[in-house]
This record gives C-alpha cells, structure tokens and sequence, in this order.
C-alpha cells in the first residue's frame, strides 16, 4: 500500500508528540510492506510566525493532496494579541471546513492499568469504552452573523445554525459505527429550548428505521453531561452537534484520567480523514519532554483503521500501547499515588515502538512455523 500523509506539527508539545508518531508510522509500513510518503507542513500559531496567517494555501494544497492528515496541535499565549481573525485557532477550523471534515470521532477507553488515574471511582470507570460523533463544520462555531454589535460593541452576537443535510450526514455516519458496535446510539440535544436541536432529533427518527438493529435513546446534554460522570458504561456511540460535542469530549476525558490518553479522527463521506489527540498545545510545558505521547500515537492507529483499513496494524500499535503501560510506566499526566515509573516523552514514544518491535519479531518467527 502506498499513501501520502501531511504531517502538520503546529504549536506547543505538538511537534514534541508527534515525532514518535512518525517513527511509529514509518515502523509500520517497513515491517508490513507499505510505503508512507511524510510531508510536512504549517499550521496555527507556527503558521502565523512563517507565513502571516494561520493557515497557508501550500497547506491547504498539501492536505488535500494527501490520503490523511495528522495534526499536533494548534495555539498558545504567545498569539493572543493577533487579530482575531488569525488566532492559531482559527486556521483549525478553517482546514476542517476547507478539507469538509464533518464528523468528529472520539473514542473514550479505560485501560486496566489506568483506572487508578481516573478522580471517578474505580467501579464507575472500569471497563468504560464508548465513542462520541460530534458534527464538526455547522453550528455555533460557523454561524454568521456573530461579532460584537453596536456604538460600544457592548452587544455579542453568534448564530448557531444547521442544514438538514449537515445533521443527516453525521447522524448516518454515527449509525453506522454503531452497528460495527453495540449497536447502542444515544442522541443528544437541547431539543426543550433549541429548534436547531428539534430539528436533529427529528432527523435522527428519519435516519433510524434504515438501522431497525441499531437501538436509539434521545437525551438532553445536561442529562448526558451527568451520566457521563455517574453511568458512562451505559454509552456505546453517542452522536451531538459541534459545541455540544466539544464540551462532552473533553468532560469525558476525566474519565480515563487524562487528555493525554485521548485520540480523534475527523472524517468525511470517503476514506480521508484528519487525525489528531484531543489535547491542546501545553505551552506551559512545550519543550520540556513532560508531554504524554501517547494520544498521537493512537490517532495513527485511527487513522491505520479508518482511512487505510488496515485493522492489523492499528491493533498492533494500539496493543504495544497497553503493554507499555501494563509494565507500569507512565508519562507525568498519568502518574498516581506514587505506582509506576515515570519517563518523559521521547522515553514513552521510544518504549512504545520497542514493544512494537519486539511483537512484530514474534509474530515473523511464529508465522515462519505455521
């Protein structure tokens, strides 16, 4: 197999995290045959500093010229006196629109090891795996008009508004994962105050008779935003507009006990997608080898999974993950109660491809006597 990958480490501890990724990914395509083509290019505040803006054509023009995109992350206090038009943030938003990236998935999984790690009780979290669908290009986020009004801009305007066929598209694509799952799916909205949430209810009940396996539950966000912290084993794929999505995501992430340990994937109606961990750009602690790894070594595995489906290899890299922190060793976002042995980045992403190493040498010698 042959595919092109833009590599965009943006801002913080993304470059940071996303160098063992790379060599992660390069591992993989030696040992299974594939070629990985790595182009690298700017986005966000490391965009704004080499090209004036946060997202350059040349990256716009790379990104869609490749098979997947994998993302660092974007942003930080030395970019909060640029216009607000050029903010880091914003050249995130604009790729997604600009590549149509309209579903968001975050699958949010407790490891044995790490159930300590979690502030929720052990017996709320332990064996938790369910993943979150949040629409990625409409709403709040995109509607126009928004900005300040008014003599003294003491007037703040935004606009949330949806399209029929933006909720519908993402709603399928949430259906289908859960028929792949538990065939659970739980809609959330606001659908007692908002139209826009009455109308993607509405199009969740047109959506579902064609999935008659998949059994649905409509809930409203402040009721998800609670029993995600009391009954998150009740969820298998819970599917949400933009803003709603953002806010549970990172909630959700308490629950595994660490940003750190979360990947994404933004997809759209083909193979293509844009991975990238849900954690920000930490740049309190950028350059100083303390940032978890692991998340972006995960979105590779997502990305190995959902746009090239290559299911051996992303469980490969997913299980050297556990194996790693089976044997205890943990970045700082992960240390608890004094267990473990605590490494730095290059160490975890270097202990992760080891393992790799040593399981792909394992499985050559047992596929030689088979």
């Amino acid at each position: 197999m042959k595919k092109r990958i833009a590599v965009l480490p943006g801002d913080g501890i993304g470059p940071e995290v996303m160098e063992g990724a790379v060599d992660v990914l390069k591992a993989i395509g030696r040992w299974f045959g594939h070629h990985f083509e790595i182009e690298y290019g700017a986005i966000g505040g490391d965009a704004i500093d080499r090209f004036g803006t946060p997202l350059p054509e040349e990256t716009v023009k790379l990104c869609k010229e490749s098979d997947a995109v994998l993302l660092g992350a974007v942003g930080g206090p030395k970019w909060d006196t640029v216009p607000v038009e050029i903010r880091p943030e914003k050249g995130l938003l604009a790729i997604r629109k600009e590549l149509d990236l309209y579903a968001n998935l975050r699958p949010i999984k407790t490891y044995d090891s790490l159930v300590d790690a979690s502030p929720l009780k052990k017996e709320i979290v332990d064996g938790v795996d369910f993943v979150i669908v949040r629409e990625l290009t409409g709403g709040l986020y995109f509607g126009k008009p928004s900005g300040r009004k008014g003599d003294n801009a003491e007037i703040a305007v935004d606009t949330l508004i949806y399209e029929k066929h933006e909720i519908q598209r993402v709603v399928e694509k949430a259906f289908a994962l859960a028929q792949k799952r538990k065939k659970k799916l739980t809609s959330v909205d606001k659908a007692n105050v908002l139209e826009s949430s009455r109308m993607w209810r509405e199009v969740v009940n047109e959506v579902a008779p064609k999935y008659p396996d998949v059994t649905v539950e409509h809930m409203l966000v402040d009721v998800a935003a609670m029993k995600l912290m009391y009954q998150p084993k009740q969820f298998d794929v819970i599917v949400t507009e933009n803003m709603f999505g953002d806010i549970l995501s990172d909630e959700a992430s308490m629950i595994t006990g660490s940003l750190g340990m979360l990947p994404s994937a933004s997809l759209r109606t083909d193979t293509f997608g844009l991975y990238e961990p849900v954690h920000g750009s930490a740049p309190d602690i950028a350059g100083q080898g303390k940032a978890n790894p692991l998340a972006m070594i995960l979105s590779v595995a997502m990305m190995l999974r959902h746009s090239f489906g290559l299911q051996e290899e992303a469980e490969m890299v997913e299980m050297a993950i556990q194996e790693v922190l089976n044997a205890g060793y943990r970045t700082g976002d992960l240390w608890n109660l004094g267990r473990g042995v605590v490494v730095g980045t290059q160490e975890m992403s270097q202990l992760v491809f080891d393992r790799l190493e040593a399981d792909h040498a394992l499985s050559s010698i047992l596929a030689a006597y088979l």
